[in-house]
This record gives structure tokens, C-alpha cells and sequence, in this order.
């Protein structure tokens, strides 16, 4: 259809276009200006060869500055806090700071960790047992005050496994019952984290192990979504099951993480839409960790859970913030991708987070070819539009 066009008007010589100097946003010069306000600012009419330009200067910008991988590496710091995960080039600087670093070492290794790894195993252990025994109970007021008591002290006890500083703010805007928690996601510890201050029905996939067997005794003491493989791709299914739970306001608010993966403490991605369709009222969460004292950040992509938890629990401490923000329903013409964004916007201005529209899906799998289709037919529209026009 363009050329179509081209042939029947004919070849104007272009008229040379002055380019905009952008502004500096970053280590490179980036300019956010969308395609097609660009390119009709470079001529006005049909297919020129200077469109390449554009596109090879985009794809310089990204391989440079890439927004979307770094997201899922360690977050960078501006000075050293003596830990191996975040700088190893820093341990032989100087005699003295080698002296330091091998002393801490020491401290982590051989006091903090014995400590926290004993302090974990008691609360795991409390945590089977205590769910198991209050399972046996009829289902009540009594049987549903002591689970939380057992949840909560467990909690406790493992935050302190991790040398846990929370900070919870704004707590007068707490989840309640029936609705539904949801927060960025930068560690398995989340969970603790929140659970710490407050009991949530955990949503998740049914796993095998020591994770299976918490699994299997925490459900029978509180009323706990856990999905089979099989079912957890069943999307009407679990949004059945998740619209039943937050139907019933005497069960405790389901606990969300909508992006689906760990992003590193830098940034807020996608939230994926089917939490945002059940129903009811959604109570945001920020979670920001202070880096200086340990890295919380998961790359699930490299480390596996057991290095993982080895690295936190050697690390200085955990300590984060917790902001409790107020409920949020779905607007009247508001649909579930609309109102996913809005909470996401809001969850990242009060955490102090980068806001990113990418799927964090990206971190395991390429940039599907649909994304790029999609970019290539609103490049062709525009041409054929412009050709029409003219």
C-alpha cells in the first residue's frame, strides 16, 4: 500500500530537519520522545533511509542502557558495606580494609550464622508443630485466635533468624479481613516480613520437601490457597477460588505479589492483572530494604534457594521499611490493567521505586515476537496514513 502510494505522487526530495537535542536522563543521552512524534519531526510525508537511524540509535540506547535486565541483578551501591556479594574487587584495596573485611567475616560466619541458623530451625519447627496441633481443633474464634498467635510468634522468630529491622508505617491502613494485600516483590522474605506485623492467607503452588510439609501444616490451622502445578494454569480456577475467599469477611486477607517474580529493590514491573479481578478491596504495600546492611534481592536466574538464604542469613542484617497504604477500590469504566497500573504507580511514589511497564517475566524468557510485531505495524500505519494524507 505505501509504495502503492510513492508511485502514484511521485519522489519529493526531503527538506533537511534540525534534530532535537535531548536531555540527558541517564549515563547516555535518551530521548523518550514516542516514534511517531520523531520521525514526522524528520519529514513529513513518506519512507526515508534516515528512519534506520532512528531505529539503530534505539537499539544503541538499549544494548547501553539496558532498564529491563539490570532490574534483575544486585543493586548497585555507592560505597562498600564489607559484604562479598556486593563488590568482590573491594576486598584488597588496603591492608586495613582487608583487616576489617577477614574480622567480618569472622563475626558473620562463625556467631551470626550458628545463631540465626538455630533461631530459624526453632521457629520452623514451632511453626509445624503449633499449625498441626491447632489444626485438630474445630473450626471457631478460639481455633482461629490461636493461629494467629502461632503465626505471628513464628514470624517473629524468624525475623529475628535474619537480624530483622522493620520499620511499619502508617498501620491505622493495615489489610483487613476480606480483602486483599498486594506489594512489590524483592525476596521470598516478603512474607515474613509482612507477616510479622499482621497474619495473611498465603497464596501459592503446592510444593514438595521441607516447603511442602510447612505447606501442608499451616493450611490446617488457617485457610491458606495453595494450588497443585496443574491448577496454578487454570486462571478461571484460581480466580474461583480467590473471589470464595475474599467473599467470606471472617477469613484473613489474602497476601499477593502481583509482578511474579523477585525485581531487584530498585524498581516496581508489571502487575499481572488476574489479582486485580477477583473482587474486593486491595490494600497496597511498599517494601524498600536499606542495602547498606544486606542485599534481600533473589536473582532466583542464578542462585538457588539454599545459596540464597546462606548469603542473607551471613549478611550484616535485614532491615527495610513498610508503608501501609489506604485501600484502594476499582473505579466505576475502570478495567483490571487500568487499575493493576494505578496501584503500581502508587506503590513505587511511596517506596521511592523506579516505575517500569515491563513484564518480569522478562527475566526468564525473551521479549515475545508479538512486541515486536506491534512495533512494526505502528511503524507501517503511520506510513501509510502520512502517504495518504499527502
Amino acid at each position: 500500500q505505501w509504495a502503492t502510494i510513492r508511485i502514484q505522487k511521485g519522489v519529493k526530495k526531503p527538506q533537511p530537519q534540525m534534530l532535537k537535542t535531548p536531555t540527558a536522563n541517564g549515563i547516555i543521552e535518551r530521548d523518550e520522545t514516542p516514534m511517531e512524534k520523531e520521525i514526522a519531526r524528520l519529514h513529513r510525508v513518506d519512507f526515508e533511509f534516515s528512519d534506520i537511524f532512528y531505529f539503530c540509535r534505539k537499539g544503541f540506547e538499549a544494548i547501553v542502557e539496558d532498564e529491563v535486565t539490570q532490574r534483575f541483578s544486585s543493586e548497585e551501591l555507592v560505597s562498600w558495606n564489607l559484604l562479598t556479594r556486593t563488590n568482590v574487587n573491594f576486598h584488597y584495596i588496603s591492608l586495613r580494609l582487608t583487616v576489617v573485611w577477614v574480622i567480618g567475616v569472622i563475626v558473620r560466619y562463625c556467631f551470626l550464622l550458628p545463631l540465626r541458623f538455630t533461631l530459624a530451625a526453632i521457629g520452623i519447627t514451632s511453626m509445624i508443630v503449633g499449625t498441626t496441633m491447632v489444626g485438630q481443633l474445630p473450626n471457631g474464634s478460639v481455633k482461629n485466635y490461636l493461629s494467629e498467635v502461632v503465626h505471628l510468634t513464628c514470624s517473629r522468630i524468624l525475623v529475628r533468624a535474619l537480624s530483622g529491622t522493620i520499620r511499619y508505617h502508617n498501620k491505622e491502613n493495615k489489610p483487613q479481613k476480606g480483602g486483599i494485600c498486594v506489594a512489590n516483590h524483592t525476596s521470598p522474605i516478603d512474607a515474613i516480613i509482612l507477616t510479622n506485623d499482621g497474619c495473611y492467607a498465603m497464596v501459592g503452588q503446592v510444593h514438595g520437601g521441607l516447603m511442602g510439609v510447612i505447606q501442608r501444616a499451616t493450611v490446617k490451622a488457617c485457610p491458606h490457597v495453595w494450588f497443585e502445578r496443574s491448577e496454578i494454569k487454570d486462571r478461571h480456577l484460581v480466580t474461583k477460588r480467590l473471589r470464595e475467599h475474599v467473599m467470606d469477611k471472617s477469613k484473613l486477607p489474602i497476601l499477593i505479589f502481583p509482578e511474579g517474580t523477585c525485581i531487584n529493590n530498585t524498581s516496581v514491573m508489571m502487575f499481572k492483572k488476574g489479582s486485580f479481578e477477583i473482587g474486593g478491596t486491595i490494600y497496597p504495600v511498599a517494601i524498600k530494604y536499606d542495602p547498606q546492611f544486606g542485599d534481600a534481592f533473589w536473582n532466583s536466574s542464578k542462585y538457588n534457594i539454599v545459596s540464597y538464604l546462606l548469603r542473607i542469613m551471613t549478611s550484616w542484617a535485614i532491615v527495610c521499611n513498610v508503608w501501609y497504604m489506604p485501600p484502594m477500590v476499582r473505579k466505576e469504566g475502570e478495567d483490571a490493567v487500568q487499575f493493576a497500573n494505578r496501584v503500581k504507580s502508587a506503590i513505587a511514589r511511596q517506596g521511592g521505586l523506579t516505575e517500569l511497564p515491563w513484564d518480569g517475566g522478562l527475566k526468564r524468557a525473551k521479549v515475545k515476537d508479538t512486541f515486536k510485531e506491534e512495533q512494526q505495524k505502528n511503524y507501517s500505519k503511520m506510513l501509510v496514513q502520512n502517504g495518504s494524507i499527502g
